[in-house]
């Protein structure tokens, strides 16, 4: 779809408040082509433990239209891939694939390209990232452990807290990159001191701090940390990947989590995303997008215009 259809759908839903009007911009997701390619966690046996438990139902090509066939019914108009832990001898191998799958598809239209902050080739990733114009940002997961055993020290190698990967970061910071982070919300003390350094960068929290122990003390932890975050401006928050191991993914059971985060870091800085498909284990996608925009029902139009169309487009240059 290009900007004219694009902002002509903006009006219409401006207009009519209509869902099914709503222009979507999928904040996050995955492609991957297993046939061809190297992605050690869905290739290699035995399984890796995850957080969603049995994932072998994703560990096949995903591509496409594989995505768009799920999405039917809801207008998505742009995306933005995430890395999907290719192969890390050849960091760099998945956003050419991406920006081919582009040219010969259309999407992804945008992508977070794979990084290890704590290598020796980061200059050299960053420099090949330079010329493929569909990264816009990148990830790399610091080094976490449990809630039980997170300390307020908590600084070993591979962490947000190590030299060697604040360098890294330091390098990324010198580039156009906006910075994805994935780690669940007990290190975001970590977070808030690499925000506060680096306010240049942008960093996206991603699946909204992996809120994952649903207790009544759990969710008030949670909550204090986002808004420990939110008072960085340069910090964004994609509300995705929010499911629970063996739990059917709900309206009810997601419902709190969502509105409590829009309320922590605001409208302005919060993108819906599907992360399909590693959530297709707990949701489908009709029901997925049905369920955030049911959420959302209560909220101005352009509000929910910004939370699933306009932050996304902002964000990542679209």
């Amino acid at each position: 779809m290009n900007s004219t259809d694009i902002e002509t759908a903006r009006e219409r839903f401006l207009d009519s408040g209509d869902d099914r009007d709503l222009p979507i911009v999928d904040a996050h997701h995955h492609f991957w082509d297993l046939t061809g390619n190297y992605h050690p966690w869905l290739c290699d046996l035995p399984r890796i433990p995850f957080r969603y438990g049995d994932y072998e139902a994703i560990c096949r090509d995903f591509l496409p239209q594989d995505y768009f066939d799920q999405a039917r019914g809801h207008l998505v108009v742009k995306t933005v891939m995430m890395e999907g832990e290719w192969n890390p001898l050849d960091p760099v191998g998945e956003a050419r694939w991406a920006t081919d799958l582009n040219e010969r598809t259309g999407s992804p239209n945008a992508m977070a390209g794979q990084i290890w902050l704590d290598r020796d080739d980061v200059g050299e990733v960053l420099s090949a990232y330079h010329d493929l114009p569909i990264v816009r940002s990148v990830r790399h997961k610091p080094k976490t452990v449990p809630r039980d055993q997170h300390r307020n020290d908590f600084a070993p190698p591979g962490s947000m807290r190590c030299s060697r990967w604040r360098r890294g970061f330091e390098m990324l910071a010198r580039t156009r990159l906006s910075f994805e982070l994935q780690a669940p919300w007990w290190h975001f003390g970590e977070a808030a001191e690499l925000a506060r350094d680096f306010p240049g960068t942008k960093i996206i929290v991603n699946h909204a701090g992996l809120p994952a122990d649903r207790s009544a003390a759990a969710i008030a932890a949670w909550g204090d940390a986002l808004e420990l975050l939110a008072a960085f401006p340069n910090v964004w928050l994609k509300i995705s990947g929010i499911g629970e191991p063996d739990v059917r993914w709900s309206v009810e059971r997601n419902g709190r989590i969502v509105r409590d985060a829009i309320e922590r870091f605001g409208v302005e800085r919060c993108v819906f995303a599907s992360n399909f498909p590693v959530d297709s284990l707990v949701v489908t996608l009709d029901e997925l997008f049905t369920g955030f925009k049911e959420m959302v029902a209560h909220l101005p139009r352009e509000q929910r215009l910004a939370l699933f169309h306009d932050n996304a487009s902002r964000l990542y240059g679209l």
